[in-house]
């Protein structure tokens, strides 16, 4: 999953969804600094609500990847996605394709569910506006027993960047995924992709439903 999926039915809880984004924005800082559910745990009963609702929103975003990263549809799309892109871009020893494969299908439902309903984009970045981001890097440096003071200046650019938008966009789209490679050092995707993406976005649209089969659960009411 990616932001807006794990964040949107959380949009009342603003730092139960910066919970929920702080693994994807700890690989953007530093991969080698991990929030995870053993650690997490130990503090989604915190006294603090806005402690308690960031761990659990750590807790929640662990919870969504793993089943949903065993859906049959996740399995059958990044499959077909991987092939496909294969025989569309130039040949290479990297593992480009599968990863490719496996993002898009997480970034494409993104894409899907934004533009199934806008407004909630809107609400999900007025609820990002709303945190102190001082106060989640000091939340998440408690979880992880490691600095992340990088996490304080991100979230504001995150919010201003506003790129989940960009989703919708087949060339826009291209140029962040261009971005997401160069930080995890694979080559660089081709305009070759523009010519693919739309047939993948009704594919997705599609099989919506199936990458969201399984009921959501909610570790807020634990």
């Amino acid at each position: 999953m990616n932001y807006f999926a794990h964040g949107r039915p959380f949009l009342d809880d603003p730092y139960f969804i910066a919970g929920a984004a702080t693994p994807d924005w700890l690989r953007m800082l530093d991969r080698r600094v991990r929030a995870r559910s053993k650690a997490a745990n130990h503090w989604i009963h915190h006294a603090d609500p806005a402690m308690a609702s960031l761990a659990r929103g750590v807790v929640q975003h662990h919870h969504d990847d793993g089943w949903f990263h065993q859906t049959r549809a996740f399995g059958e799309l990044t499959l077909r996605f991987t092939i496909e892109l294969r025989d569309l871009l130039p040949p290479d020893d990297s593992l480009r394709t599968s990863f490719l494969g496996h993002i898009l299908v997480e970034l494409l439902l993104d894409a899907a569910l934004i533009a199934d309903d806008p407004p909630r984009l809107d609400e999900y970045y007025a609820a990002i506006d709303q945190l102190d981001p001082a106060r989640v890097a000091d939340g998440i440096e408690c979880i992880t027993g490691q600095s992340v003071e990088k996490l304080a200046r991100l979230i504001p650019r995150f919010s201003a960047e506003r790129f989940l938008y960009d989703y919708l966009d087949d060339a826009k789209l291209l140029r962040r995924i261009n971005q997401v490679m160069r930080r995890v050092k694979l080559p660089a995707v081709s305009d070759r992709l523009l010519d693919w993406l739309p047939g993948a976005r009704a594919t997705i649209e599609d099989r919506a439903a199936d990458l969201l089969a399984p009921p959501r659960s909610s570790v807020r009411d634990i």
